[in-house]
This record gives C-alpha cells, sequence and structure tokens, in this order.
C-alpha cells in the first residue's frame, strides 16, 4: 500500500470514493461536485483544499480530504472533511495509513489543533477516535446554512 498526495487524475476515483461516503451517510443524492470542480478546487494556485489517497496495486482504495482554517484561539488547523475507504477495502490498515499521515502533515504544518466530524451513530469511528487520543466534543453543535437557507436569508 502507498500512501501519497493526490493529483488531478486521482479525481475520479476521489469522486467515486465521495459518493460511497454519501451513500454510507444515508445522503445518497447529496453529492454535486464534479470531477472538474475537484481539480479546479484542489489544484489552482491556491487550492482549497489537499488530498492523501492510498492505493493498491494502481487502486485508490482511500483518500483523505482535508483543508486548513484559523481559530481565533489556536491559530492554523486543519479540518479533515473526509476520510473514506472503499467498503471491501475497510479492515485492510487503509484507514489507519490515512489517518497517520493526516496527523503527520499536522505536525509538519505546526498546527496547534486538527477537527473532522464524526456522526453520532458511526460507533466504529468514534471508537476509533477516542482509542487515538481524539476528543469528541458533545457540547458543540455543528451549525450549516445550505444553498436554499443562502438564498431565503438574502431574500428577506
Amino acid at each position: 500500500m502507498i500512501i501519497r498526495k493526490g493529483t488531478p487524475n486521482d479525481m475520479p476515483s476521489v469522486l467515486e470514493l465521495i459518493k460511497e461516503l454519501a451513500i454510507f451517510e444515508k445522503e445518497p443524492d447529496a453529492v454535486v461536485i464534479t470531477v472538474d470542480d475537484l481539480i479546479r478546487d484542489g489544484f489552482a494556485e491556491n487550492p482549497l483544499f489537499h488530498t492523501f489517497v492510498a492505493e493498491v496495486n494502481q487502486e485508490i482504495i482511500g483518500i483523505a480530504l482535508y483543508y486548513y482554517r484559523y481559530s481565533t484561539w489556536k491559530g492554523k488547523t486543519i479540518h479533515l472533511e473526509d476520510l473514506i475507504v472503499k467498503e471491501d477495502k475497510r479492515g485492510t490498515g487503509a484507514g489507519f495509513a490515512l489517518y497517520s499521515e493526516i496527523i503527520a502533515q499536522g505536525k509538519r504544518d505546526n498546527v496547534r489543533r486538527m477537527e473532522w466530524n464524526v456522526l453520532d451513530w458511526n460507533t466504529p469511528a468514534i471508537e476509533f477516535y477516542k482509542k487515538s487520543g481524539a476528543k469528541i466534543l458533545d457540547d458543540w453543535r455543528v451549525v450549516q446554512m445550505d444553498e436554499s437557507g443562502i438564498h431565503e436569508f438574502l431574500e428577506k
């Protein structure tokens, strides 16, 4: 297994994994981005995200997609948007390898915090994160406004 930085040529496989995650998270129709979006947004002069891929026999079996944020308390942080391993490749160590690489990236970047979201029903992931030393913050809530909400707010 090779863990490496993603390239524009990897984006079709990345999109397939994103769609697989959407199905796992019970949102099969939620993905609207395209391969072109991923290439434009991830490989421009100022990329909006970065990826690591797990590759076995020239097949991408997993990804970690992350971006940088800024905390008024901590400074530069990394947000791990998604860590995905193909369903039939789970248990191969790919998830742990990608997780380790993203943590190492945080160390290389001298970030003071890394953060991500996990669904409350994803017990295996929650237990894995707790065992790794991550803290699950029960007293914080994720707040989002979708495209429709943005439009409605601005029309008021």
